[in-house]
């Protein structure tokens, strides 16, 4: 992969000539293209799983250094059955490949889906979908491109680690707090109490998620 914000860009000798353009790598289409290409491809195409991890790490942790603008929002988008959602950077600690689901006897329920084995650790497995009461997107009918594959997110919050199985990962977005709409009353219940607001991105309305209060209370359901 060309990793040119690494040699030329922002984490490189700045020496690019399209920085005086776009400023900042997460803001060139080439550092954009070069994420969305880790997910547009099956992961038995990757000549090691171990590449793929710490490529998207790297994109991961690039965007939440550079993330330094007080007006700038950062986004992770990703998409939950037919509703696109986009978290903070700072609380997506990876992104890996989709793994089996192991449920727990008698824990096991609509929200707690069960653990997996990330790297060889045990991590709990929450399905969020249930949780915000997504509906099933339709085979093609809310994707982004003609490829879209399922992966795992694992977020950190408070000392917490949560995984979670996404449809689809859009990736890095960044986005003015201008930019931040109010949450309109189509929204279901459970979804709009955990959304912060509105933002829209290519045609579609993208709801950002408030993760203290989304995670808080997945930690209360699931440990009390």
């Amino acid at each position: 992969m060309n990793d040119c914000w690494n040699q030329i860009g922002v984490m490189g000798d700045r020496t690019c000539t399209e920085l005086q353009q776009f400023i900042q790598c997460r803001n060139c289409p080439v550092y954009a293209k070069a994420g969305r290409s880790l997910l547009d491809r099956p992961l038995s195409d990757l000549s090691a799983t171990a590449d793929y991890l710490q490529e998207w790490t790297e994109l991961l942790a690039h965007a939440k250094e550079s993330d330094t603008s007080t007006d700038t929002l950062s986004l992770f988008i990703f998409r939950l059955g037919v509703e696109w959602l986009a978290l903070p950077p700072t609380t997506c600690k990876e992104i890996t490949e989709d793994c089996p689901i192991h449920k727990i006897p008698h824990r096991s329920n609509h929200i707690l889906a069960g653990i997996v084995n990330i790297r060889g650790e045990i991590q709990l497995c929450i399905n969020l979908h249930n949780h915000l009461e997504i509906e099933s997107a339709p085979p093609g009918g809310a994707t982004s491109s003609h490829l879209a594959y399922r992966r795992m997110v694992v977020a950190e919050k408070n000392g917490c680690t949560w995984v979670f199985a996404a449809d689809e990962i859009h990736g890095i977005h960044h986005a003015s707090n201008d930019d931040l709409r109010n949450v309109p009353t189509t929204l279901s219940k459970s979804q709009a109490t955990y959304t912060k607001g509105i933002i829209k991105w290519h045609d579609k309305n993208v709801a950002y998620l408030d993760e203290e209060l989304l995670f808080y209370t997945l930690s209360n359901k699931i440990y009390l």
